[in-house]
């Protein structure tokens, strides 16, 4: 989907969409989809994936575009624009490229009856109601009375995802739910405000009006927030238990210290952020219910040993933990890390490249974790034999294990393995040059429970 922005104009067309089908073989393929044609220049493209039929995650390994340098603009201030900005209670009706609005019965209005409608129970009419998106919500309330009550009962937004609406979220969108939001639970916006179709103002309004109740908030990818929405969430949810703020790359560095503030929180994910090291140690040393924590390629840190060492301290019910790309956490660290973190269930250590087996450092992990059911050793050339019969000892709970890339396993450890865990459900040993097809395809047949997952790109 390419963007298109002019002024207050900002919009994405689809140029091509299908339904997921299954590739006749394993073996990667070329897949060129016919574009539809566009009257408009763009420097932005957007792909989404969808991997439901997929048993693992998705390859893409180049995607090429052809086309002209420059197209002529037609008809660029022409284009009807879907928004969701027209979701009120004004007596409007749907307009016709489907744009959410949401218009209230009105007092003028004869009553011509609700049918059967009028005879159930509130509570059996919300629950059916329940089950419409959004949009299908303000459709409806533009019905009847009646169903504009249950439509804009606070109710039907305890748990509120926008997510899908990211194209078309505006601050007045936001404005508009303010008054059904007033019993919001878990609200979802991950990849809203595009170009500035939300501000960091227009979304603090809705914090300081929805955000009491709040205990879950996703905004991944939200590149409209400032340390000012920041300290608006420290303030105004204060029963706030999950923050997601994944590839926020934009918040400046000082915004994170408004975190600890969260004293609640049980999960936090701040995946590729400039968090710094100064304001990590902080929101550990308040944050001590932790339970899910996501550190990955976090970049801004400049010592991963220390922060390893806070959580060992603090957060000792730690239950996941995500350093992939830890650009320089040691063995020391991770050693002082399992330590204090017996009860971690997931791991990831995904691109670590400054842990190396020869310290001991793996083996001492599966001896450390007797719980761990996911272990991601993603591009670690120097996972060997030992460290695989060690979770093999000690790790009978082992669910999903990545060994992707290493020189130094051979297909005696891996069947210990395999024997040994019999709760594993996926093994990636995808790049291992001692791991081949045929040893896949026979340790496939002998375990099949087990989904094991070789590159056919070799």
């Amino acid at each position: 989907m390419p963007n298109i922005s002019c002024g207050s104009l900002c919009r994405w067309e689809v140029l091509w969409a299908g339904k997921p089908t299954k590739a006749p073989s394993p073996q990667a393929r070329q897949f060129s989809p016919s574009i539809r044609q566009i009257s408009f220049p763009t420097n932005l493209l957007r792909l989404e994936v969808n991997s439901s039929l997929l048993e693992y995650y998705t390859e893409l390994d180049a995607v090429i575009l052809r086309g002209v340098r420059e197209r002529p603009i037609l008809a660029l201030y022409k284009i009807p624009v879907i928004d969701i900005s027209d979701l009120s209670d004004s007596e409007e009706e749907i307009n016709d490229v489907g744009g959410l609005c949401c218009m209230s019965g009105g007092e003028n209005r004869h009553n011509l009856g609700n049918g059967y409608f009028d005879r159930l129970p509130y509570e059996l009419i919300q629950l059916i109601v329940s089950h419409l998106a959004v949009p299908d919500l303000c459709r409806l309330a533009q019905s009847c009375k009646l169903f504009h009550k249950h439509c804009c009962d606070p109710l039907q937004y305890i748990q509120l995802s926008l997510q899908p609406y990211w194209a078309r979220l505006t601050d007045a969108s936001l404005c508009h739910l303010q008054s059904r939001c007033t019993l919001l639970q878990r609200l979802n916006m991950s990849w809203t405000g595009n170009r500035g179709a939300v501000t960091a103002a227009g979304f603090c309004s809705f914090m300081k009006a929805c955000g009491l109740s709040l205990v879950c908030l996703e905004l991944s990818c939200c590149h409209f927030l400032t340390e000012a929405c920041l300290e608006v969430i420290a303030q105004m949810c204060p029963n706030l238990q999950e923050l997601n703020l994944a590839s926020c790359d934009r918040l400046h560095p000082q915004a994170f210290n408004h975190i600890a503030k969260l004293t609640n929180l049980r999960r936090l994910v701040l995946h590729r952020t400039k968090v710094e090291q100064s304001a990590m140690l902080s929101i550990l040393t308040f944050c001590t219910e932790l339970r899910h924590l996501n550190l990955g390629s976090c970049v801004m840190i400049e010592d991963y040993d220390v922060v390893a060492s806070m959580i060992s301290s603090r957060c000792r019910s730690l239950q996941s933990l995500d350093l992939w790309r830890s650009k320089n956490l040691s063995e020391r660290g991770l050693a002082e890390l399992v330590t204090g973190c017996r009860l971690l269930e997931e791991l990831d250590l995904g691109w670590c490249s400054t842990l190396q087996s020869s310290s001991g450092c793996f083996q001492h992990l599966a001896r450390s974790l007797p719980r761990l059911r996911k272990l991601f050793l993603t591009a670690n050339r120097t996972v060997c034999d030992s460290d695989l019969e060690e979770l093999a000892a000690n790790c009978n709970a082992l669910e999903h294990l990545d060994i992707l890339g290493t020189r130094m396993v051979n297909s005696a450890s891996l069947r210990k393995l395999l024997q040994s865990c019999p709760q594993l459900k996926l093994l990636d040993v995808s790049f291992c040059s001692q791991i081949d097809s045929r040893l896949v395809q026979e340790l496939s047949g002998l375990f099949p429970i087990v989904s094991i997952k070789k590159s056919f790109t070799q």
